[in-house]
């Protein structure tokens, strides 16, 4: 048995395109506001305070870590924030793998372990993802932002 991972891989809350968009947009309409304020008061200042407050929080929301993917030992390790319990997927009960697009939606939610009609999702951003289909016909969708290297470790592991 190997010990180093055939596929490793992280992903990060706050490292998105689109919400950093949004975060920033906020923030600059803060300080806008706040610049064009006549009467700088209690109230003026405020926005400045809330305008800073979305740049710190936006600066450490790049360091979390949502979750990591590991292919290694036939089997795929997917692990979480904080308190998420580690998930393993074994790929001998795996019969069928596909890289599809993750959501017809232009902006998704991250998710970890949501389980919805038959499916099971791991999401943080990008556009694919690959899709896990077991003997017992559940899905798991794995959002990836690199799913050829993703799709590749999983069927070298597979033996395929």
């Amino acid at each position: 048995m190997s010990t180093k991972p055939a596929f490793t891989e992280k992903q990060y809350l706050g490292r998105e395109f689109i919400p950093i968009t949004i975060r920033l947009a906020l923030s600059i309409l803060c300080f806008a506001i706040y610049f064009f304020t006549v009467e700088r008061e209690r109230k003026g200042d405020l926005l400045l305070i809330v305008g800073f407050g979305i740049l710190v929080i936006s600066i450490l929301m790049g360091f979390v870590l949502h979750y990591r993917i590991r292919v290694t030992n036939k089997s795929l390790l997917i692990d979480g924030l904080w308190t998420t319990q580690l998930v393993k997927i074994d790929l001998n009960s795996i019969t069928h793998v596909e890289q599809k697009a993750y959501s017809r939606y232009f902006l998704n939610n991250p998710v970890y372990n949501l389980h919805k009609k038959g499916t099971i999702r791991f999401y943080t951003g990008g556009k694919c993802a690959v899709h896990l289909t077991d003997r017992d016909g559940l899905v798991y969708i794995i959002g990836s932002l690199q799913p050829n290297e993703l799709e590749r470790a999983i069927l070298g592991e597979m033996g395929k």
